[in-house]
Order: C-alpha cells, then sequence, then structure tokens
C-alpha cells in the first residue's frame, strides 16, 4: 500500500529540492546592493510620512467593500451560467433579479457619490 504513495512523496522531494535550490542560487548570485529606496516602508502607495495610526479617508474603505461585493457577484453568476440550459425560464427571472438588485445598488451608490474620488 505504502508503494501506491511514492510518486508522491518523489513529487514533493523535487519540489523541496528545486525549492531550496532556487533560494541558495539567489542568495548567492543575486545582486547584493541594499538601497535607501528599498530599505524604506511602503505601504499604500505612498511613503509614510507620518504616525502608523494616521487616519484614512472613509472613501477607500468604501470603494474596497463595494469592489468586494461587485466582485463577489462572479461567484454566483458563473455557476448559473454552467447550468443555465437546465434552469430554464425560472433560472433566467432568478438571475435577473439578482443582476437588477445589483444595478440598483450601483446607481444608489453612484447617485450618492461613493464613487467621486476627490
Amino acid at each position: 500500500m505504502l508503494t501506491e504513495y511514492f510518486p508522491v512523496l518523489l513529487f514533493l522531494s523535487v519540489a523541496a529540492v528545486i525549492g531550496v535550490a532556487l533560494l541558495v542560487l539567489g542568495n548567492l548570485f543575486g545582486p547584493k546592493k541594499p538601497a535607501a529606496e528599498k530599505a524604506a516602508p511602503y505601504e499604500c502607495g505612498f511613503e509614510a510620512f507620518e504616525d502608523a495610526r494616521m487616519k484614512f479617508d472613509v472613501r477607500y474603505y468604501l470603494i474596497a467593500i463595494l469592489f468586494i461585493i461587485f466582485d463577489l457577484e462572479i461567484a454566483f453568476v458563473i455557476p448559473w451560467a454552467v447550468v443555465f440550459d437546465s434552469l430554464g425560464l425560472f433560472g433566467l427571472i432568478e438571475m435577473g433579479v439578482f443582476v437588477g438588485l445589483l444595478v440598483l445598488g450601483f446607481v444608489y451608490v453612484w447617485k450618492k457619490g461613493a464613487l467621486e474620488w476627490e
């Protein structure tokens, strides 16, 4: 029974050897010229200039939440598209309601000015 797991063990061994070898080769032959830009902390697209506890604009978080909401809709649309033929008219109406609610939410957010960036 253990002989059936030999290919898995061989695969993991080869992957570990390649991973370690690449790290060692990169460390040996890679450039070692530290620069001030590389050592500087970098976060959120701009350089740190004050305390780490500074306040961010609420619109930053709002845009992030909106992205997550509209990105996660794909998690519902793709399975629906896969079984579209078997769902028939009922599935089409249900997806129409779902997309309609998403569009309604998008229009609401747009009218409230949440997508405006100053």
